[in-house]
Protein backbone atom coordinates (compact mmCIF):
# COMPACT_ATOMS: atom_id res chain seq x y z
CA UNK A 1 0.00 0.00 0.00
CA UNK A 2 1.65 2.97 -0.87
CA UNK A 3 2.78 5.55 2.15
CA UNK A 4 0.32 8.86 3.09
CA UNK A 5 2.86 11.92 3.40
CA UNK A 6 2.94 12.41 7.10
CA UNK A 7 5.10 15.73 7.64
CA UNK A 8 5.49 18.51 5.34
CA UNK A 9 4.21 22.13 5.55
CA UNK A 10 2.27 22.47 8.04
CA UNK A 11 4.46 20.11 9.67
CA UNK A 12 2.94 18.45 12.63
CA UNK A 13 0.27 15.93 11.17
CA UNK A 14 -3.29 17.66 10.21
CA UNK A 15 -5.48 16.81 13.00
CA UNK A 16 -3.13 19.27 15.41
CA UNK A 17 -3.82 22.52 15.57
CA UNK A 18 -0.80 24.22 17.60
CA UNK A 19 -0.48 27.81 16.57
CA UNK A 20 1.98 30.16 18.03
CA UNK A 21 4.51 27.75 17.96
CA UNK A 22 8.36 28.92 19.81
CA UNK A 23 10.59 26.40 18.29
CA UNK A 24 13.61 25.58 21.26
CA UNK A 25 16.80 23.56 20.64
CA UNK A 26 17.70 21.65 24.05
CA UNK A 27 19.89 18.81 24.73
CA UNK A 28 18.32 16.13 27.26
CA UNK A 29 19.74 12.74 28.34
CA UNK A 30 22.38 13.16 25.54
CA UNK A 31 19.68 14.02 22.14
CA UNK A 32 19.65 17.18 21.01
CA UNK A 33 16.24 17.97 19.51
CA UNK A 34 13.84 20.83 18.11
CA UNK A 35 10.87 21.43 20.92
CA UNK A 36 7.98 23.29 19.77
CA UNK A 37 5.76 24.90 22.37
CA UNK A 38 2.60 26.86 21.38
CA UNK A 39 -1.18 27.27 22.61
CA UNK A 40 -3.10 25.05 21.66
CA UNK A 41 -6.68 25.04 19.21
CA UNK A 42 -9.17 22.96 20.59
CA UNK A 43 -11.79 24.81 21.60
CA UNK A 44 -12.77 25.10 18.15
CA UNK A 45 -15.34 28.58 18.93
CA UNK A 46 -12.43 30.69 20.29
CA UNK A 47 -8.70 30.78 20.22
CA UNK A 48 -6.58 28.23 22.08
CA UNK A 49 -7.48 25.75 24.40
CA UNK A 50 -7.30 24.64 28.23
CA UNK A 51 -3.37 22.82 28.18
CA UNK A 52 -0.68 23.09 26.30
CA UNK A 53 1.19 20.41 24.49
CA UNK A 54 4.82 19.40 23.38
CA UNK A 55 5.89 18.31 20.35
CA UNK A 56 9.83 17.74 19.14
CA UNK A 57 11.92 16.53 16.32
CA UNK A 58 15.80 15.07 15.97
CA UNK A 59 17.43 17.71 14.58
CA UNK A 60 18.16 15.73 11.34
CA UNK A 61 14.74 15.19 10.54
CA UNK A 62 12.34 17.97 11.11
CA UNK A 63 9.57 15.69 9.61
CA UNK A 64 9.80 13.00 12.03
CA UNK A 65 7.81 14.62 15.40
CA UNK A 66 6.70 12.85 18.23
CA UNK A 67 3.97 14.38 21.10
CA UNK A 68 5.22 13.88 24.10
CA UNK A 69 1.45 15.05 25.92
CA UNK A 70 0.37 17.63 28.15
CA UNK A 71 2.50 19.66 29.54
CA UNK A 72 0.90 22.08 31.42
CA UNK A 73 -3.05 23.01 32.41
CA UNK A 74 -4.21 26.59 33.79
CA UNK A 75 -4.19 26.70 37.64
CA UNK A 76 -8.07 27.55 37.22
CA UNK A 77 -8.64 25.46 34.22
CA UNK A 78 -8.89 28.89 31.59
CA UNK A 79 -7.74 29.15 28.03
CA UNK A 80 -4.21 29.24 27.82
CA UNK A 81 -2.58 31.73 24.86
CA UNK A 82 0.89 31.61 23.62
CA UNK A 83 3.78 30.41 26.34
CA UNK A 84 7.47 30.41 25.86
CA UNK A 85 10.40 28.02 27.32
CA UNK A 86 13.84 28.78 27.82
CA UNK A 87 16.52 26.44 29.93
CA UNK A 88 18.57 28.00 32.23
CA UNK A 89 21.10 25.96 34.04
CA UNK A 90 19.44 22.44 34.16
CA UNK A 91 16.23 23.64 34.69
CA UNK A 92 13.54 24.61 31.77
CA UNK A 93 11.38 27.09 32.58
CA UNK A 94 7.88 27.52 30.99
CA UNK A 95 5.85 31.37 30.64
CA UNK A 96 2.28 29.82 30.75
CA UNK A 97 -0.59 32.73 29.54
CA UNK A 98 -3.40 31.57 31.40
CA UNK A 99 -7.14 33.66 31.50
CA UNK A 100 -6.63 33.76 27.79
CA UNK A 101 -2.81 35.74 28.27
CA UNK A 102 -4.27 38.19 31.65
CA UNK A 103 -2.13 35.93 34.12
CA UNK A 104 1.45 35.03 33.42
CA UNK A 105 2.77 32.19 35.26
CA UNK A 106 6.18 30.59 35.54
CA UNK A 107 6.78 26.82 35.75
CA UNK A 108 9.41 24.84 35.96
CA UNK A 109 11.14 21.27 34.66
CA UNK A 110 13.96 18.98 34.80
CA UNK A 111 12.77 18.10 31.39
CA UNK A 112 12.05 20.16 28.22
CA UNK A 113 8.99 17.85 27.35
CA UNK A 114 7.59 18.85 30.85
CA UNK A 115 5.59 18.63 32.90
CA UNK A 116 6.05 21.72 34.09
CA UNK A 117 5.37 22.57 37.61
CA UNK A 118 5.14 24.48 40.87
CA UNK A 119 3.86 27.76 38.63
CA UNK A 120 4.46 31.17 40.01
CA UNK A 121 2.36 34.53 39.04
CA UNK A 122 4.74 36.86 37.40
CA UNK A 123 4.43 40.79 36.63
CA UNK A 124 4.70 40.07 32.61
CA UNK A 125 1.84 40.63 30.34
CA UNK A 126 0.39 38.98 27.22
CA UNK A 127 2.79 36.99 24.63
CA UNK A 128 5.62 36.77 26.97
CA UNK A 129 8.62 35.71 25.08
CA UNK A 130 12.22 35.29 27.24
CA UNK A 131 15.76 35.81 26.43
CA UNK A 132 18.64 34.30 28.14
CA UNK A 133 21.59 35.70 27.67
CA UNK A 134 25.38 34.43 26.68
CA UNK A 135 26.29 35.58 30.79
CA UNK A 136 23.04 33.69 32.26
CA UNK A 137 20.85 37.43 32.29
CA UNK A 138 17.50 36.98 32.01
CA UNK A 139 15.61 39.46 29.64
CA UNK A 140 11.15 39.32 28.93
CA UNK A 141 9.26 40.96 26.55
CA UNK A 142 5.49 41.06 26.09
CA UNK A 143 2.93 43.69 25.19
CA UNK A 144 -0.01 43.37 23.31
CA UNK A 145 0.07 46.79 20.50
CA UNK A 146 2.48 48.05 22.89
CA UNK A 147 5.80 46.41 23.93
CA UNK A 148 7.85 46.17 26.80
CA UNK A 149 10.80 44.38 28.26
CA UNK A 150 12.71 44.01 31.42
CA UNK A 151 15.39 41.98 32.81
CA UNK A 152 14.46 39.40 35.36
CA UNK A 153 15.88 38.69 38.67
CA UNK A 154 17.84 34.98 39.02
CA UNK A 155 13.81 34.16 40.40
CA UNK A 156 13.32 34.13 36.74
CA UNK A 157 10.16 35.94 37.77
CA UNK A 158 10.43 39.24 39.17
CA UNK A 159 11.73 42.41 37.40
CA UNK A 160 14.87 43.65 38.15
CA UNK A 161 14.48 47.56 38.99
CA UNK A 162 14.90 49.80 36.96
CA UNK A 163 14.89 47.85 34.24
CA UNK A 164 11.49 47.93 32.28
CA UNK A 165 11.11 49.87 29.15
CA UNK A 166 7.83 50.92 27.64
CA UNK A 167 7.39 51.47 24.02
CA UNK A 168 10.54 49.79 23.35
CA UNK A 169 9.61 49.74 19.42
CA UNK A 170 6.52 51.94 17.83
CA UNK A 171 3.28 50.27 18.38
CA UNK A 172 0.25 49.84 16.03
CA UNK A 173 -2.65 52.10 16.93
CA UNK A 174 -4.94 49.64 18.96
CA UNK A 175 -8.04 49.34 17.59
CA UNK A 176 -9.93 48.24 20.39
CA UNK A 177 -8.71 51.05 22.82
CA UNK A 178 -8.32 54.26 21.71
CA UNK A 179 -6.51 55.54 24.97
CA UNK A 180 -3.51 53.56 24.08
CA UNK A 181 -3.41 55.13 21.00
CA UNK A 182 -1.25 58.55 22.10
CA UNK A 183 2.43 57.95 22.40
CA UNK A 184 4.91 55.63 20.83
CA UNK A 185 2.38 55.38 17.18
CA UNK A 186 5.17 54.25 14.11
CA UNK A 187 2.36 53.48 11.65
CA UNK A 188 5.16 52.28 9.09
CA UNK A 189 6.83 49.14 11.03
CA UNK A 190 4.81 48.89 14.26
CA UNK A 191 4.25 46.34 16.82
CA UNK A 192 0.76 44.17 17.22
CA UNK A 193 2.03 41.31 19.66
CA UNK A 194 3.87 37.99 19.63
CA UNK A 195 6.71 38.81 21.24
CA UNK A 196 9.99 36.53 20.43
CA UNK A 197 13.51 37.59 21.77
CA UNK A 198 16.52 35.83 20.09
CA UNK A 199 20.29 36.25 20.07
CA UNK A 200 21.61 36.08 16.71
CA UNK A 201 25.31 36.78 15.76
CA UNK A 202 25.76 38.99 18.64
CA UNK A 203 22.46 41.05 17.86
CA UNK A 204 19.54 41.51 19.92
CA UNK A 205 16.70 40.33 17.51
CA UNK A 206 13.08 41.05 18.94
CA UNK A 207 11.09 39.10 16.50
CA UNK A 208 7.01 40.32 16.35
CA UNK A 209 3.74 40.53 14.90
CA UNK A 210 3.21 43.60 12.62
CA UNK A 211 0.18 45.42 12.07
CA UNK A 212 0.59 46.83 8.59
CA UNK A 213 -2.47 49.97 8.61
CA UNK A 214 -1.07 51.06 5.47
CA UNK A 215 -0.88 49.29 2.01
CA UNK A 216 1.43 46.86 1.26
CA UNK A 217 0.84 46.72 -2.57
CA UNK A 218 3.73 44.34 -3.14
CA UNK A 219 1.37 41.87 -1.31
CA UNK A 220 -1.75 42.68 -1.98
CA UNK A 221 -2.44 43.83 1.30
CA UNK A 222 -4.61 47.41 0.97
CA UNK A 223 -6.72 46.86 4.67
CA UNK A 224 -4.95 46.48 8.21
CA UNK A 225 -3.28 42.98 8.18
CA UNK A 226 -1.81 41.30 11.16
CA UNK A 227 -0.25 38.41 9.42
CA UNK A 228 3.48 38.98 9.34
CA UNK A 229 6.19 38.49 11.09
CA UNK A 230 8.71 40.75 11.39
CA UNK A 231 11.95 42.04 13.31
CA UNK A 232 14.05 44.76 14.87
CA UNK A 233 17.83 44.44 15.94
CA UNK A 234 19.97 45.97 18.39
CA UNK A 235 22.97 45.97 19.68
CA UNK A 236 21.47 45.85 23.23
CA UNK A 237 18.99 43.93 24.83
CA UNK A 238 16.36 46.15 26.28
CA UNK A 239 16.69 49.67 23.76
CA UNK A 240 18.19 50.79 20.71
CA UNK A 241 15.90 48.49 18.25
CA UNK A 242 16.48 49.36 14.40
CA UNK A 243 14.56 48.50 11.47
CA UNK A 244 14.75 45.08 10.51
CA UNK A 245 12.11 43.88 8.18
CA UNK A 246 9.31 41.38 7.58
CA UNK A 247 10.34 37.56 7.60
CA UNK A 248 7.21 35.75 6.69
CA UNK A 249 3.45 36.49 6.06
CA UNK A 250 0.72 33.46 5.77
CA UNK A 251 -0.80 35.08 2.83
CA UNK A 252 0.43 32.16 0.82
CA UNK A 253 1.59 32.10 -2.56
CA UNK A 254 1.89 35.63 -3.85
CA UNK A 255 1.10 36.07 -7.53
CA UNK A 256 2.96 38.93 -9.48
CA UNK A 257 0.86 40.74 -11.39
CA UNK A 258 1.74 42.77 -14.36
CA UNK A 259 1.37 46.65 -12.63
CA UNK A 260 4.28 45.58 -9.74
CA UNK A 261 1.30 44.36 -7.46
CA UNK A 262 0.84 41.29 -5.52
CA UNK A 263 -2.49 39.34 -4.81
CA UNK A 264 -2.75 36.85 -2.19
CA UNK A 265 -4.01 33.23 -2.67
CA UNK A 266 -4.65 31.78 0.94
CA UNK A 267 -6.55 33.76 3.51
CA UNK A 268 -4.22 35.82 6.10
CA UNK A 269 -4.63 35.56 9.79
CA UNK A 270 -2.99 36.57 13.34
CA UNK A 271 0.99 34.98 13.24
CA UNK A 272 2.83 34.68 15.96
CA UNK A 273 6.09 32.27 16.00
CA UNK A 274 10.26 32.10 16.26
CA UNK A 275 13.35 31.87 15.01
CA UNK A 276 15.96 28.55 15.42
CA UNK A 277 19.32 27.34 14.24
CA UNK A 278 19.03 23.50 13.43
CA UNK A 279 22.46 22.00 11.67
CA UNK A 280 23.12 25.33 10.36
CA UNK A 281 20.03 26.61 8.89
CA UNK A 282 17.76 29.43 10.00
CA UNK A 283 14.25 28.16 10.04
CA UNK A 284 10.91 30.39 10.97
CA UNK A 285 8.32 29.19 12.47
CA UNK A 286 4.88 30.51 11.90
CA UNK A 287 1.15 29.20 11.70
CA UNK A 288 -1.71 29.81 9.44
CA UNK A 289 -5.19 29.59 9.35
CA UNK A 290 -7.64 26.93 8.16
CA UNK A 291 -11.77 26.73 8.03
CA UNK A 292 -13.28 30.35 7.91
CA UNK A 293 -12.08 31.28 11.36
CA UNK A 294 -8.63 31.48 13.31
CA UNK A 295 -9.68 28.92 15.60
CA UNK A 296 -8.17 25.93 13.76
CA UNK A 297 -4.54 27.27 13.19
CA UNK A 298 -1.60 25.28 11.98
CA UNK A 299 2.09 25.22 12.78
CA UNK A 300 4.49 26.03 9.37
CA UNK A 301 7.81 26.04 9.29
CA UNK A 302 10.59 27.98 6.54
CA UNK A 303 14.07 27.94 5.60
CA UNK A 304 15.42 31.60 5.84
CA UNK A 305 18.24 33.13 5.51
CA UNK A 306 20.36 35.43 7.89
CA UNK A 307 23.49 37.94 7.20
CA UNK A 308 25.14 40.69 8.67
CA UNK A 309 26.18 43.60 6.46
CA UNK A 310 29.08 45.74 6.84
CA UNK A 311 27.17 48.66 8.81
CA UNK A 312 26.34 45.94 11.53
CA UNK A 313 23.03 45.39 10.18
CA UNK A 314 21.07 42.09 10.38
CA UNK A 315 19.03 40.89 7.44
CA UNK A 316 16.69 37.75 7.77
CA UNK A 317 14.70 36.35 5.60
CA UNK A 318 14.75 36.27 1.46
CA UNK A 319 18.01 38.34 1.03
CA UNK A 320 18.91 40.15 -1.94
CA UNK A 321 23.45 40.51 -2.13
CA UNK A 322 25.43 42.34 -4.08
CA UNK A 323 28.77 41.58 -4.48
CA UNK A 324 28.43 39.43 -1.70
CA UNK A 325 27.23 41.66 0.75
CA UNK A 326 23.55 41.70 2.29
CA UNK A 327 21.54 44.35 0.91
CA UNK A 328 17.90 43.65 1.48
CA UNK A 329 14.93 41.59 2.36
CA UNK A 330 11.48 40.53 1.83
CA UNK A 331 9.47 37.75 3.37
CA UNK A 332 10.11 34.18 2.42
CA UNK A 333 7.66 32.36 0.59
CA UNK A 334 5.08 30.38 1.84
CA UNK A 335 5.32 27.05 0.82
CA UNK A 336 3.83 23.36 0.88
CA UNK A 337 7.28 21.56 1.35
CA UNK A 338 8.71 23.82 4.56
CA UNK A 339 11.79 22.07 5.74
CA UNK A 340 11.98 19.29 3.13
CA UNK A 341 13.77 22.28 0.96
CA UNK A 342 14.57 19.50 -1.85
CA UNK A 343 10.13 18.97 -2.09
CA UNK A 344 7.70 16.70 -0.98
CA UNK A 345 8.02 13.38 -2.17
CA UNK A 346 6.10 13.57 -5.62
CA UNK A 347 5.54 9.77 -4.40
CA UNK A 348 3.21 9.47 -1.34
CA UNK A 349 -0.13 10.29 -1.14
CA UNK A 350 -0.27 13.91 -0.43
CA UNK A 351 -3.59 15.80 1.48
CA UNK A 352 -4.77 18.71 -0.44
CA UNK A 353 -4.71 20.39 3.02
CA UNK A 354 -0.84 21.11 2.27
CA UNK A 355 -2.13 23.74 -0.54
CA UNK A 356 -0.16 26.85 -0.39
CA UNK A 357 -2.40 28.79 -2.94
CA UNK A 358 -6.04 28.42 -3.05
CA UNK A 359 -7.55 31.22 -5.76
CA UNK A 360 -9.34 33.02 -5.74
CA UNK A 361 -9.28 33.89 -2.65
CA UNK A 362 -12.01 33.58 -0.12
CA UNK A 363 -13.53 30.87 -1.93
CA UNK A 364 -12.17 27.30 -1.46
CA UNK A 365 -11.06 26.25 1.75
CA UNK A 366 -8.76 23.71 4.25
CA UNK A 367 -11.24 22.05 6.39
CA UNK A 368 -9.85 21.45 9.86
CA UNK A 369 -9.90 17.87 10.93
CA UNK A 370 -9.44 16.47 14.41
CA UNK A 371 -9.53 13.27 14.42
CA UNK A 372 -6.46 12.10 15.96
CA UNK A 373 -5.98 9.38 12.84
CA UNK A 374 -2.56 8.43 11.38
CA UNK A 375 -2.23 9.97 7.73
CA UNK A 376 -5.55 11.48 8.20
CA UNK A 377 -6.70 13.52 5.04
CA UNK A 378 -7.49 17.55 5.72
CA UNK A 379 -9.90 18.72 2.42
CA UNK A 380 -9.82 21.39 0.32
CA UNK A 381 -13.75 22.29 0.17
CA UNK A 382 -16.02 24.67 -1.29
CA UNK A 383 -14.60 24.30 -4.79
CA UNK A 384 -15.87 25.81 -7.61
CA UNK A 385 -15.40 26.73 -11.33
CA UNK A 386 -12.11 28.11 -11.95
CA UNK A 387 -10.64 27.43 -8.10
CA UNK A 388 -7.01 26.41 -8.65
CA UNK A 389 -5.04 24.89 -5.71
CA UNK A 390 -1.62 24.95 -5.65
CA UNK A 391 1.59 22.90 -4.31
CA UNK A 392 5.01 24.62 -3.83
CA UNK A 393 6.83 21.95 -4.36
CA UNK A 394 6.86 18.66 -5.20
CA UNK A 395 10.32 16.27 -5.60
CA UNK A 396 10.04 14.32 -8.89
CA UNK A 397 13.40 12.81 -8.88
CA UNK A 398 14.71 12.00 -11.99
CA UNK A 399 12.30 9.18 -13.46
CA UNK A 400 9.87 11.20 -14.63
CA UNK A 401 5.90 9.77 -13.69
CA UNK A 402 3.58 8.09 -16.21
CA UNK A 403 0.17 9.14 -14.15
CA UNK A 404 -1.90 11.42 -11.53
CA UNK A 405 -4.40 9.78 -9.27
CA UNK A 406 -6.68 12.26 -7.77
CA UNK A 407 -9.35 11.38 -4.91
CA UNK A 408 -12.31 14.24 -4.74
CA UNK A 409 -16.05 14.46 -5.22
CA UNK A 410 -18.56 16.69 -6.82
CA UNK A 411 -22.31 17.57 -7.35
CA UNK A 412 -21.30 18.02 -10.79
CA UNK A 413 -19.66 17.35 -13.61
CA UNK A 414 -15.93 19.13 -13.32
CA UNK A 415 -12.80 19.37 -15.77
CA UNK A 416 -9.82 19.09 -13.38
CA UNK A 417 -6.36 20.09 -15.30
CA UNK A 418 -3.00 19.38 -13.61
CA UNK A 419 -0.44 22.29 -14.62
CA UNK A 420 3.37 22.36 -13.90
CA UNK A 421 5.66 25.29 -12.47
CA UNK A 422 2.09 27.95 -12.02
CA UNK A 423 -1.23 28.33 -11.96
CA UNK A 424 -1.29 29.16 -15.56
CA UNK A 425 1.32 26.77 -16.79
CA UNK A 426 1.23 23.55 -18.60
CA UNK A 427 -1.31 21.33 -18.58
CA UNK A 428 0.31 17.81 -18.16
CA UNK A 429 -2.76 15.72 -17.32
CA UNK A 430 -6.61 16.19 -17.11
CA UNK A 431 -9.56 14.60 -15.45
CA UNK A 432 -13.45 14.74 -16.03
CA UNK A 433 -14.56 14.19 -12.74
CA UNK A 434 -18.17 12.80 -12.51
CA UNK A 435 -20.93 12.62 -9.31
CA UNK A 436 -20.69 9.10 -7.40
CA UNK A 437 -16.81 8.72 -8.47
CA UNK A 438 -14.02 9.49 -5.89
CA UNK A 439 -10.54 8.25 -7.76
CA UNK A 440 -9.58 9.58 -10.77
CA UNK A 441 -5.84 8.10 -12.59
CA UNK A 442 -4.73 10.12 -15.70
CA UNK A 443 -1.52 9.95 -18.08
CA UNK A 444 0.97 12.61 -17.78
CA UNK A 445 1.42 14.33 -21.39
CA UNK A 446 5.23 15.09 -20.37
CA UNK A 447 7.97 14.35 -18.57
CA UNK A 448 8.65 15.67 -15.17
CA UNK A 449 11.78 15.81 -12.84
CA UNK A 450 13.35 17.70 -10.42
CA UNK A 451 11.64 19.80 -7.76
CA UNK A 452 8.58 21.92 -9.39
CA UNK A 453 5.48 23.38 -8.30
CA UNK A 454 1.83 21.40 -9.10
CA UNK A 455 -1.14 23.11 -9.42
CA UNK A 456 -4.90 21.43 -10.67
CA UNK A 457 -7.79 23.68 -11.57
CA UNK A 458 -10.98 23.11 -11.55
CA UNK A 459 -13.70 24.07 -14.14
CA UNK A 460 -17.33 23.63 -14.54
CA UNK A 461 -20.56 23.68 -12.67
CA UNK A 462 -21.14 22.75 -9.29
CA UNK A 463 -19.24 22.68 -6.06
CA UNK A 464 -16.20 19.85 -5.23
CA UNK A 465 -14.48 18.61 -2.30
CA UNK A 466 -10.27 17.98 -2.91
CA UNK A 467 -9.14 15.29 -0.72
CA UNK A 468 -5.93 13.81 -2.08
CA UNK A 469 -2.99 13.32 -4.94
CA UNK A 470 -0.20 11.50 -6.08
CA UNK A 471 2.12 10.83 -8.98
CA UNK A 472 3.03 6.95 -9.90
CA UNK A 473 5.95 6.11 -12.61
Amino acid sequence: MKERLRSANPYLPLWEHVPDGEPRVFTYKGETRVYVYGSHDTERSEYCGRDQVVWSAPVDDLTDWTCHGVCYRASDDSILFAPDVVQKGDTFYLYAAEDHGSRIMVASSKNPAGPFENPRLTPLGFDPGILVDDDGRVYAFWGFCRAFCAELEDDMCTIKEGTLRCDSIGHTPDPWNEENNETGIDLRDSFFEASSPRKINGKYVYVYSKRYVTPVPELGVYEPCNGFLSYKWSDRPLDGYQEGGDISFNGGEILRLPDGTGQQTYRWGNNHGGLVEIGGQWYIFYHRQTGTDEFSRQGMIEPVDVAVGKDGKIYIGDITYVNGEPVSSKPVEETSSGASAGGIDAYKIISAGYACHLSPLGQAYVKPVYEQIDGVSSPVVNIKDGTTAGFRYLQFGQNAPKTCTVAMSCSAEMCVKVRIDSWHGRVVAQFDAKPGKREYCAPLACGIIGRRAVYFEFCGDGEAEFDWFTFDR
